[in-house]
């Protein structure tokens, strides 16, 4: 009868792990304003474990994303401008996230479909992480964010705790490439519009 208690002993490691402090991460906590400041800015896509075969088939072909996120508190949206680099080509797209703040979770329209995240603020608040699908072994998923494309060891130990407190291996984690980024170009011209749009705007101000 050694098997049936093996067995019991493994279904039980997910919630012993939950039990860990350095597990604490993981439990979703409700959206503040200081939440939607600290996730205010740039960021770049470091790295993830997505076991939902759709998210991890597109995770395959990014090379490297970086974008902004400007949130709307009053009406809690974030903006997202995105600039990915995939298949050699540099792909800029803009969208709003909606923001659950009870929950504790952000969400987008894609092909018809509202797709949710959890959002996990680290003890570095130059990482971010977002995970999916928690309850769910075969479709869980977590995704690692920073202010920079480099990180350091001690800011990926905490996403590697994360991966393990989640039941998911090291070994599936894919990661992004900065080197092969191709939108810096784009990034940059879109930058110099708006600075001559904010300086037109503040001449017709000044002209009114």
């Amino acid at each position: 009868m050694a098997l049936p208690w093996a067995l019991a002993v493994l279904s039980l490691l997910p919630l012993l792990d939950a039990q860990d402090p350095a597990c604490a991460i993981l439990k979703p906590a409700p959206i503040t304003n200081a939440t939607l400041e600290r996730l205010s800015g740039k960021w770049f896509y470091i790295a993830a474990v997505l076991r939902h075969p759709e998210y991890n088939q597109s995770a395959k072909q990014i090379q490297t994303t970086f974008f902004y996120l400007t949130p709307n508190i009053t009406e809690d949206v974030i903006l997202l401008r995105q600039y990915q680099t995939t298949g050699g080509q540099c792909v800029y797209n803009s969208s709003y996230l909606q923001v659950q703040r009870e929950n504790g979770t952000l969400s987008r329209y894609e092909w018809g479909t509202e797709h949710f995240a959890y959002v996990l603020l680290t003890k570095d608040p130059k990482t971010f992480m977002f995970s999916y699908y928690p309850e769910d072994e075969l479709n869980r998923g977590l995704s690692f964010y920073a202010d920079k494309q480099e990180v350091t060891e001690e800011q990926l130990r905490e996403f590697h705790e994360a991966l393990k407190c989640m039941g998911l291996r090291e070994t599936e984690i894919l990661y992004t490439d900065g080197k092969k980024d191709l939108c810096g170009p784009l990034e940059k011209q879109h930058e110099e519009e708006r600075k001559k749009e904010n300086k037109g705007s503040q001449v017709d101000t000044e002209l009114g």
